[in-house]
This record gives C-alpha cells, sequence and structure tokens, in this order.
C-alpha cells in the first residue's frame, strides 16, 4: 500500500489481497510509518487492539457490577492462550474482537435504556461505529453484535427497548460508513472484492472447508460439531479450569428459578450468554474450523466468569485463588515469549535463509522459488531486495538464473545438482533445514545465488 500509494486495494506479492477488508493493513500502515518496517511494527496494531480491548472490559464490567468486575475480567481475557497468541499476531482477528465488543457493550448499553439522552445518543453513534469498522476489520461477521440484541429482544418480547437502536437509521449509517471504501473498492477490482471477499471467504469457507481447515466430508461435519465445545478448554486456558464451575453455578441458578429476569444482574447474564451462545453456534455450523473463530466471545466469558466468581470470592474469601491462576498465567506468557522464539527461529527456513544470505542480497535482484511458497519468502525477503517472488517448476528455475542480472532461486537442496551441475563457482549456495508450517512437514532447501 505504501509503495503503491493505494489505501483501498490491498496487495501481496505485487498480486491483489482480497481476501479481507483493509482496516488491519491501516494499522499497519500508520506503525510503518512511526516504526519503520518491521516484524515489531506489523504485529504491535493487535497489541494495541487486544489493550484497547481489555479497557473496554474493565469499563463495562465497571458498569455492570464493580470495578473489581472489570479488572478481574480484563485480566482474564488478556491472560488467556488465543488472547496470548493473537494479541502479537499481525491477523485482523484483534481488531474484530475490539469492535464487536464495543459493538456488544453499547448494544447492553441501549437495552438497558438507563442513560441520559447524550449518553444514549453518543452510545448509539458507537454501536453502528462498531459494527461498521468490525465490518472493515473482517466482514460482516463482526454485524454479530446485532444478533444478539434481536435475540434479546425477542426473548425479553419488551419491543419499546427496540426504539433505543433507530435500526433503520443505524444500519443506514452503518453501510454508508463501510461504502467510503467498498465502491472505491469494487470499482478498482471491477467487483471482486465482493465475489471473492465475501462470496469465496465469507459464504465459501461456510460452506465447504477451505485450506484443508475442516471437514472434508459430511460425515466428519458432523464428527466437529462439537469442535469449539472442546477446544474453548485450551484457548481459554487457564481460565477454563473454572468453565465446568461456571455452567454448573448457571444451571442451578436457572434450575432455581431465582431472580426476576428483568433484574439487572440476570439481565447481564442472559446479554452475555446469548452473545457467547450465537458466537459459538454460528462457527459451530460454518464448515471451515479454527480454533481462533470463537475469539470474538472471550471477553464476553470474561465478564460472565468474572462477574459470577469475584462475587464467590467475596462472600467466601476466595479471592486468593484468582491472584494466584492471573500471577502464574503472567509469569507462564512472559517466559514463553521471551524464551521459546529463538529455540523454534533456527526451525523456520526462510528466516534462516534470510539470515545466511543478507550480506549478499542487492535491492535490484530478482528471485523465485520452486515447491516453497510460505509468504514469509515474501516477507523477509522483500525487506532488502525490490522485486517480487516469482514462483517457478524446475525448468523455470534453470531459465531464471540464465537471465541477466544479480538474482536467486529457493529449491528443494535434492534438485540442486539436478539443476545446476554446472553452475559457475561465483555462484553461492546457501542450504538450510527446517519446518513448513503451512504444509504440516520437514523441507531441505537451497537458496541458489548469483550476484552478478
Amino acid at each position: 500500500m505504501i509503495q503503491r500509494a493505494d489505501y483501498i486495494v490491498p496487495y501481496f506479492n505485487n498480486q491483489v489481497r482480497l481476501d479481507k477488508p483493509p482496516l488491519t493493513y491501516w494499522a499497519q500502515v500508520v506503525s510503518y510509518r512511526i516504526f519503520g518496517e518491521s516484524d515489531f511494527s506489523a504485529r504491535f496494531p493487535s497489541a494495541i487492539a487486544a489493550a484497547l480491548t481489555a479497557l473496554v472490559i474493565v469499563t463495562w464490567g465497571h458498569r455492570i457490577g464493580a470495578a473489581a468486575v472489570g479488572w478481574w475480567a480484563a485480566m482474564i481475557f488478556t491472560l488467556s492462550l488465543q488472547t496470548f497468541v493473537h494479541a502479537k499476531a499481525a491477523v485482523a482477528d484483534m481488531w474484530l474482537v475490539l469492535f464487536m465488543t464495543l459493538g456488544h457493550w453499547t448494544g447492553y448499553e441501549l437495552i438497558c435504556g438507563r442513560q441520559t439522552s447524550n449518553t444514549q445518543r453518543r452510545a448509539w453513534w458507537i454501536f453502528y461505529l462498531s459494527l461498521a469498522f468490525g465490518f472493515l476489520a473482517k466482514g460482516p461477521i463482526a454485524w454479530i453484535p446485532l444478533l444478539t440484541v434481536g435475540a434479546t429482544l425477542i426473548r425479553t418480547r419488551d419491543w419499546q427497548l427496540g426504539r433505543n437502536f433507530k435500526f433503520l437509521r443505524g444500519i443506514l449509517l452503518m453501510l454508508a460508513v463501510i461504502a467510503l471504501w467498498g465502491i472505491p473498492a469494487l470499482i478498482q477490482t471491477h467487483g471482486q472484492f465482493l465475489a471473492i471477499g465475501i462470496g469465496r471467504h465469507v459464504i465459501g469457507r461456510s460452506l465447504a472447508t477451505m485450506e484443508g481447515h475442516g471437514a472434508s466430508s459430511f460425515g466428519i461435519y458432523l464428527l466437529l460439531l462439537p469442535f469449539y465445545f472442546v477446544t474453548v478448554f485450551v484457548s481459554f486456558f487457564p481460565w477454563s479450569i473454572k468453565l465446568p464451575w461456571l455452567m454448573g453455578r448457571l444451571w442451578k441458578q436457572k434450575e432455581a428459578g431465582t431472580g426476576d429476569p428483568s433484574h439487572s444482574g440476570n439481565r447481564i447474564d442472559n446479554f452475555l450468554l446469548m452473545g457467547i451462545a450465537i458466537i459459538f453456534g454460528i462457527f459451530t455450523l460454518v464448515a471451515t474450523k479454527l480454533p481462533h473463530y470463537t475469539l470474538p466471545a472471550f471477553p464476553l466469558l470474561a465478564l460472565l466468569l468474572a462477574r459470577h466468581w469475584q462475587g464467590i470470592a467475596i462472600v467466601g474469601n476466595h479471592g486468593f485463588s484468582f491472584r494466584t491462576v492471573a500471577i502464574g498465567a503472567a509469569c507462564v506468557w512472559i517466559a514463553i515469549a521471551l524464551v521459546i522464539p529463538p529455540l523454534i527461529a533456527p526451525f523456520f527456513p526462510a528466516y534462516q535463509l534470510f539470515r545466511e544470505s543478507r550480506a549478499y542480497l542487492q535491492p535490484n535482484m530478482q528471485f523465485a522459488s520452486v515447491e516453497f511458497q510460505e509468504p514469509s519468502v515474501v516477507w523477509y525477503f522483500r525487506s532488502r531486495v525490490q522485486g517480487f517472488l516469482k514462483r517457478l517448476n524446475k525448468k523455470g528455475a534453470v531459465d531464471f538464473m540464465s537471465g541477466p542480472g544479480p538474482r536467486f532461486v529457493i529449491v528443494p537442496t535434492p534438485l540442486v545438482q539436478t539443476l545446476f551441475p554446472n553452475r559457475p563457482q561465483i555462484w553461492r549456495c546457501f542450504p538450510t533445514r527446517g519446518f513448513n508450517i503451512a504444509k504440516g512437514k520437514e523441507v531441505d532447501l537451497t537458496l541458489v545465488l548469483k550476484s552478478e
């Protein structure tokens, strides 16, 4: 985007990338402008989004209970395993989580209708702008807060509450904000952003397995229906150890029939449960499955757990157990973040090839690869080389290296002698072994470099 001065249509390796809307890329552009181009700059916006989500949880928790509920919930969310992973990943998920959490919070505030007219007007604007920006982060899945609000209104049958939302006016506002980017994007791509971004990556991902993530047959699809109800115990770790207790407590309350549904405590429980159930329900039905898809439910789950755990801790003086888990989780995650990356870096072949050859790289070099198409190749080598990665077959590699000017090609090591049996002595070879994450297999690669 920076090189092309085009902030409407994303490109990767000089090819249009229509998988996702551009809000995450915009945030990364700002980070690049401030910090320069680096791994840190690409990942930093996700950390900001996660921190902002935690602040939203603190504020919402204070509104529905006490300051302690908000702080407990924010710590639960921040120290869960899936948040630890995605809060430092250069992906769109944390921005989606932020805007969905804002949408759920302000949606709940509008349902309560306890604000002054100015506060209610502010909540209305934030609600619909969150839906719009959430769409710009990752598409129509960001509109789930609308479903949560609608399901809550249907459950309570209090249709007067719906007036606070002014649905027609709000949805028009949301669509207008999206259209500021969407219309130019559709024009520039001749409608392909809709066909690929929505058609393939939303509808197609829902109805069929994409990139090998999910069921390959209807029978496997049925077997995978409980997928997220199992993986949540890993994704939400260490707090998932309290989920059976939480479900038991909520079930006992329901069986006992305690409390008026209109009471604020029961109302927030029902709203949070509705949001969690809709998120888990939608992704359970979607054919393509990845453990992090239910991450937008974690702020709601954290608030629900904090409300009940904090109440029990006050009555039973069990607050130490929460502090123990929080401190233990923080220490473990910090230790992993500091220790694991240096240990596993040697197993990533693109990084190793770049590190070994970077002293010989030149800005005007062309580069290509055979049977190895990891995006990390583009990321690392484009930091030193101005050309774009070409994906070649075996014969194409020989023709490519016969071309004029400096260039290099990455090929499987067993092919080096076959493809270049009489290569000039001034050519350099950089072999490495590693693990191809995308393919899930070990690879043995060599970078063959011609400097002139």
